[in-house]
């Protein structure tokens, strides 16, 4: 899943942290088999993660990478400024992974509870 960082392959779109949220909700819950079917919460699910996701973002803007981080992943010196300023919207994107796992461990936790064994 490396290629999702950036924003797709560091185009600046789409947040990877969104896209690996709903990559996990698809493993988990997606068919296993190609006759097979989804589970039926998938759907649900992934759309409850994606109105989380616009909510975390709300306030840089938008679900874009380029919203989120402000860097222009062609452009070396906003790169090198991104990665050593501790002030660079590096700091948005520890929030935005951080918020989404969470809430990404409660939607699968209380749908899902371990078993005891």
């Amino acid at each position: 899943m490396a290629p999702f960082g950036g924003g797709l392959g560091s185009t600046g779109q789409v947040c990877g942290t969104l896209a690996g949220a709903l990559a996990v909700i698809g493993f988990t819950l997606g068919k296993t088999e190609a006759k097979g079917r989804d589970h039926r919460l998938m759907w649900k699910l992934s759309h409850d993660m994606v109105k989380e996701f616009d909510r975390i973002t709300e306030q840089y803007g938008g679900t874009n990478c380029v919203d989120i981080a402000g860097v222009n992943w062609k452009d070396r010196e906003s790169v090198r400024y991104f990665y050593k300023d501790p002030d660079s919207g590096r700091k948005n994107c520890f929030h935005v992974v951080r918020e989404t796992s969470y809430y990404l461990y409660e939607l699968i936790s209380d749908k899902f509870p371990e078993k005891d064994e």
